[in-house]
């Protein structure tokens, strides 16, 4: 193999000096000759290109740990805790509740308040949509009312779910002895 700085090849090595890589005038500095293209130089224990990759994939797992370290927890309730029934999660987004009725209720609005019920046991006459009648304000974004004039009936039984979206009114208009159900409510920021 001819050497670089010999006269012949001086004058083509120094146009190519100022290149950014030997590649690009096709002459051989470190590294191996293959193909017109050169091979990086080894670092210890691999390729420059594989130690780069590898330090990126830990820097981006360790910054995935730490979000996972900082984010949402997994909630969990016990048997025990759900056979009591009652409010089972309070979050700012959700709430769910383990309820027992024997008897109807009121007519509720939620402004930001999604429900669904999962009927565990028992039956009821649930009426959704239509006018609240006899409305007042309870709590913020919360309304109780008498009656709905119109809407639509539902006779839940044991494994019904309803999804009621917020802002649409809602009762328990006749319940057959009781009723136990879930109620999950998403709440809207």
């Amino acid at each position: 193999m001819q050497n670089p700085a010999a006269p012949g090849r001086r004058k083509l090595y120094a146009r190519c000096a100022g290149a950014a890589s030997v590649v690009s005038c096709g002459h051989k500095r470190r590294g191996r000759w293959r193909g017109g293209t050169r091979t990086p130089r080894r670092a210890e224990g691999g390729p420059i290109v594989k130690n780069i990759i590898a330090a990126a994939v830990l820097l981006l797992s360790a910054a995935a740990v730490s979000r996972a370290a900082d984010g949402p927890k997994v909630t969990f309730i016990g048997h025990e805790q759900v056979a009591k029934g009652g409010s089972l999660v309070t979050a700012p987004n959700l709430s769910i509740t383990m309820a027992h009725r024997d008897m109807p209720g009121m007519v509720e609005v939620h402004d930001k308040e999604t429900d669904t019920l999962y009927v565990l046991a028992g039956s009821a006459t649930f009426i959704t949509g239509g006018t609240m009648v006899g409305g007042t304000v309870t709590a913020p974004g919360q309304q109780r009312g008498t009656d709905i004039k119109g809407g639509d009936a539902h006779a839940l039984v044991q494994g019904d779910v309803i999804v009621v979206p917020a802002g649409v009114p809602h009762w328990f208009k006749e319940v057959g002895g009781s009723i136990d159900y879930y109620v999950v409510k998403v709440i809207a920021p």
